[in-house]
């Protein structure tokens, strides 16, 4: 039991040491992507969480902008003025006058151009164009603050109309510093920092125990067994880190990823076999249509001795031993299954032959003799092939017969041999083959495209699958 607890301790502290660099990776790479899309999810934080946006603004270099800044405060001035003397006093009058004013530069300066946000302004124009029905955008701001009409739709109405629909609009607005070399101030690195050397760190004690294990690797591959881990390391690119992450993830069974990799082996098996096989397949196809037009498929049938340097498994001549073995599987088991049709065609004929004799029809006319015919017709069918059969046995059996039977074959084969290589009938069989073999060419690998493969990869993992099981 002791030593059961010894073994096993150093397994499962290292399986929380992984665990926790693994999730410590995990956490910034979200903060790496929250830095990503922070500009860009900038209004929505605004709205949703404004504390957040007031932390990690100054990060990202992001400060009010003065122009739309100084419009919000004399609105709010304009509001405590109202509040303490009226819409119609003179102060107040003098607040509408420099907000006219101010509105007016907004309109010329676009100071919303800095943050990528003029679309924001001409939302803003035409907000305010339809609240007063003015045409222009300046003509619409110098009417709405104006006492007249503010007066005639009611004060408290429009200034809640200005706080809920425009304020916001304005407030998404900012400047955004810029650092010596002309780029947008940023200064994630201080937070990305801490991690940068815990896992700098972490990867060269993994090197060094590598390198330890391995006497054989120098420091350089050591390093390259874990070649991810490298985009924890970069200031530039960090959204690499989700190769590291997802792997580390994967290794510390906090994430599972092998229907994922399961299914990746099984595309890639299915496109690199389907490839292979029909770059194989008509490699071969290939050759033997090369060597049937330049004549080596004849010279290799007809001239064994030739085939050097071809590999001969034995000494025998294939050809002549299965053009025997097929001969004598015809005469010993295929013709005693068939005598019964070859009795019958044999019968036909005879009779057919003999209905054309006018002797033959006279016998049938006579009395007592017309049975006769169809009698020497049966005897003599079952003779004729008796004698067919038992001739073929005994050529096979006595040895003068086997040898004329050889000498035939011989000679057979030098006939056809001479014939073949006539100029019209070799290039006619050559033709054929090569069409056919260019059809069998186009039809294996039309058989692969219509996902012949898969169902070999599919088998191919049952069988695996299964081997598993019963392991």
């Amino acid at each position: 039991m002791t030593s059961t607890v010894v073994l096993r301790t150093p397994l499962r502290r290292n399986r929380w040491f992984e665990r926790c660099i693994a999730i410590l990776a995990l956490i910034n790479l979200s903060l790496v992507f929250f830095d990503l899309t922070y500009v860009a999810l900038r209004d929505f934080y605004l709205q949703a969480l404004p504390p957040l946006t007031r932390i990690y603004d100054p990060v990202k270099g992001i400060e009010p902008h003065p122009e739309t800044q100084n419009y919000l405060h004399k609105v709010n001035e304009l509001q405590e003025e109202v509040l303490q003397t009226g819409l119609q006093s003179p102060q107040a009058a003098s607040l509408l006058s420099e907000l006219r004013v101010l509105s007016s530069q907004i309109i010329e300066d676009n100071p919303f151009d800095v943050a990528n946000k003029s679309g924001t302004l001409a939302k803003i124009k035409n907000e305010i164009r339809l609240r007063t029905n003015e045409q222009s955008a300046r003509g619409a701001f110098a009417t709405f603050w104006s006492q007249t009409y503010l007066s005639q739709q009611r004060w408290q109405s429009e200034i809640n109309f200005f706080n809920s629909q425009i304020r916001p609009l304005i407030e998404t607005n900012y400047y955004r510093d810029i650092d010596k070399v002309g780029n947008f101030v940023n200064l994630f690195w201080l937070i990305d920092l801490p991690f940068i050397i815990i896992f700098a760190l972490e990867y060269l004690s993994r090197t060094f125990y590598i390198s330890r294990r391995n006497p054989n690797l120098n420091w350089l591959e050591a390093m390259l067994r874990r070649w991810y881990d490298l985009f924890l390391l970069l200031p530039f690119w960090r959204w690499l880190r989700v190769i590291p992450v997802t792997i580390r993830l994967y290794q510390a069974h906090l994430l599972n990823l092998e229907p994922v990799r399961a299914q990746l082996n099984h595309d890639f098996a299915v496109s690199f076999a389907g490839e292979l096989t029909e770059m194989v397949g008509i490699q071969i196809i290939d050759q033997m249509q090369d060597a049937i037009r330049r004549g080596d498929l004849a010279r290799w049938l007809f001239h064994p001795e030739t085939r050097r340097p071809y590999v001969q498994v034995n000494n025998t001549n294939e050809i002549e031993a299965i053009a025997t073995r097929l001969f004598n599987i015809s005469v010993y088991d295929v013709l005693p299954q068939v005598q019964p049709h070859l009795e019958a065609l044999v019968r036909h004929t005879i009779e057919s032959t003999l209905n054309e004799s006018p002797i033959y029809q006279q016998i049938q006319n006579i009395p007592g003799l017309n049975q006769l015919p169809t009698q020497i017709t049966e005897n003599l069918t079952k003779d004729m092939s008796q004698r067919v059969y038992s001739s073929l046995i005994k050529t096979l059996e006595d040895p003068v017969s086997a040898k004329l039977t050889d000498n035939l074959i011989t000679n057979f084969r030098y006939s056809l041999e001479q014939e073949l290589q006539k100029t019209h009938n070799l290039q006619e069989i050559q033709s054929w083959l090569v069409d056919m073999l260019e059809e069998v060419k186009i039809n294996y690998v039309k058989k692969i495209a219509e996902g012949g493969m898969e169902k070999v990869v599919e088998e191919a993992e049952n069988l695996r699958y299964q081997v598993t099981t019963l392991g």
